[in-house]
């Protein structure tokens, strides 16, 4: 709340009014607090906005002009009573009422406008540090410094620099509660780094970061979403940090091309979309890349999977079957095909393909392939299909697709059917059924005019197991079934459903009680390679429930 005395040039009073926002407009329209008339005058001339840092002035009238103690601004602050807006022909001063300051205060110890923030200073860092980022733009604004020729270290260095000496011009104004450490540290991450987002990605219990709107941010920890008391200090702030990511990667996001997928130099994987498509300002959304390399021995130790479902599955990549991981989003899909690719031979050539890189093989021949969008004139487009039928000519022994999402599952078909067996990939599907159908759909993407029935013979003959990934309501992921295609009767792509999993309700805490079942089917490849003599364990077949 503040008050605003208006006088004519001359010294004739025109009018004392109080503001009980936090910010008031004036110029010559109804809708503003304070209605100046004047050909001088333009319908919003400026705007008084009261924060925690004080009481600033701000010029937006688009080609008329605000002066404070003679001298045009665009932005001016803090305010004393002391200081003169002029507009047209008025003089304008205006006055704290949150703390009435004295004629004698000096201006280096006077106190900000605050209110109160009831014990809780997170209002008052981001009030703080979004004057403080303003001023450091202004700042560099005012000393040419063109930050784009300079290493990262370099930038960073020059930006600590500065916002140390800001921070330091308002010491003295700073409420008890703001530690000016912490200060500075949220103003050089918004600066320099992804802002709030900096303390979230070095939390290791954060499995991924959504960002809803600037003041809106939850997280996923051990599979449950929580919301965070974090904030951006703005729109602008969200939008600033999404540039930042995929500037380096080549990438861009405009209203023109408001959505893009990206990665961070860890290896995270991103998304990000903008207005006028979120309605609610720049959303993003980080999906975080584990420092630790997950195996099979941390699938167990979680019971994500038990020993038998192990072996079967080393033997199946090891053995070159086509094996398509299938379940929703945020299951664990993409984390599973990791693991399935450390059973893949040493010695083998490796392509992968992905829309943003994320998988990492361990081993020594690896080719990674990641597509491209369209650049600001529509061209320069490659696309996952463009990837698949490229790596046909690269020799490879295996060849590993992140997702499959569209046409490009026909040439991963055509791919597994012409003598690259051992492939891997992913893609969005409840059942193993519905990952079948899925994949027609897909297939039929390509925009091919093929008959249904020899797209369901391509599929048959080309995946040999389709593993189900599930994640539960307590956030767990497990392998909820593996299946083997055995062929088609008719126009029916037929199923055998080797090992299951079979849920018995919550224990005390909530958690998913059950176990791993193996069916009792014997998958044909095994018979197959027992007939060739190659040693295989018939054993873990055995209809015997397994619990966990």
């Amino acid at each position: 709340m503040f008050e605003i005395d208006i006088t004519y040039k001359d010294g004739q009073p025109v009018d004392k009014l109080t503001c009980t926002s936090a910010t008031c407009e004036l110029g010559k329209a109804r809708t503003g607090l304070v209605r100046l008339r004047g050909w001088k005058v333009a319908p919003t001339h400026a705007r008084l906005e009261q924060s925690l840092a004080g009481l600033f002035v701000e010029d937006v009238s688009r080609g008329y002009e605000v002066r404070v103690n003679d001298k045009p601004v665009s932005r001016h602050g803090p305010l004393s009573p002391e200081d003169t807006i002029a507009i047209g022909g008025y003089l304008i001063r205006v006055r704290s009422l949150a703390q009435p300051l004295s004629e004698d205060t000096p201006e280096a110890v006077l106190a900000p406008d605050t209110p109160e923030i009831n014990n809780d200073s997170h209002l008052a860092y981001m009030e703080w540090s979004q004057f403080i980022q303003a001023e450091l733009f202004r700042a560099l604004d005012l000393r040419r410094m063109n930050l784009d020729s300079m290493g990262p270290e370099e930038v960073r260095l020059i930006l600590a620099e500065l916002i140390d000496g800001l921070v330091e011009q308002v010491v003295g104004r700073l409420p008890a509660s703001i530690n000016t450490d912490v200060l500075r540290k949220i103003v050089l991450d918004e600066a320099v780094g992804l802002g709030p987002l900096e303390d979230l990605l070095a939390d290791k219990s954060v499995s991924e970061i959504m960002v809803n709107a600037h003041d809106d941010i939850y997280v996923e920890r051990s599979g449950r979403l929580e919301k965070t008391p974090i904030n951006f200090s703005s729109n602008a702030a969200v939008l600033s940090t999404i540039e930042r990511i995929i500037s380096p990667l080549g990438r861009r996001i405009d209203e023109s091309s408001p959505m893009v997928d990206a990665r961070l130099k860890d290896g995270s994987r991103v998304n990000a979309i903008i207005p006028p498509l979120a309605l609610r300002g720049p959303c993003l959304t980080i999906r975080k890349f584990s420092e630790k390399k997950l195996t099979t021995d941390d699938l167990l130790k979680y019971g994500s999977i038990n020993e038998p479902m192990v072996e079967f599955l080393r033997t199946a990549v090891e053995q070159r079957m086509n094996i398509v991981v299938s379940g929703g989003t945020g299951s664990g899909k993409t984390t599973l095909l990791n693991i399935l690719s450390n059973f893949i031979p040493l010695e083998e050539r490796v392509v992968t393909v992905e829309d943003a890189a994320e998988l990492k093989l361990v081993q020594p021949h690896v080719v990674s392939l990641e597509a491209r969008p369209a650049n600001m004139e529509g061209k320069g487009q490659v696309t996952i299909r463009d990837l698949v039928r490229n790596c046909l000519r690269m020799r490879p022994d295996r060849i590993v697709v992140g997702e499959c999402r569209g046409g490009e599952a026909l040439d991963m078909l055509q791919a597994m059917n012409t003598g690259h067996d051992g492939s891997l990939t992913t893609g969005h599907a409840n059942t193993p059924r519905d990952m079948l159908r899925r994949l027609e759909v897909m297939v039929l993407m390509a925009g091919m005019d093929l008959p249904v029935q020899a797209i369901r013979e391509q599929i048959a003959s080309a995946v040999q197991i389709i593993v189900q990934q599930t994640r539960f309501g307590d956030g767990s992921r497990r392998i909820t079934s593996i299946t083997e295609i055995t062929g088609m009767e008719q126009s029916t792509i037929l199923l055998n459903e080797i090992f299951n999993y079979q849920q018995q309700g919550f224990d005390e805490h909530g958690r998913i009680k059950g176990y791993y079942h193996a069916t009792g089917q014997v998958p044909e490849f095994y018979e197959e390679l027992s007939k060739r003599g190659i040693g295989v364990n018939m054993e873990i077949f055995r209809s015997v429930a397994r619990h966990v």
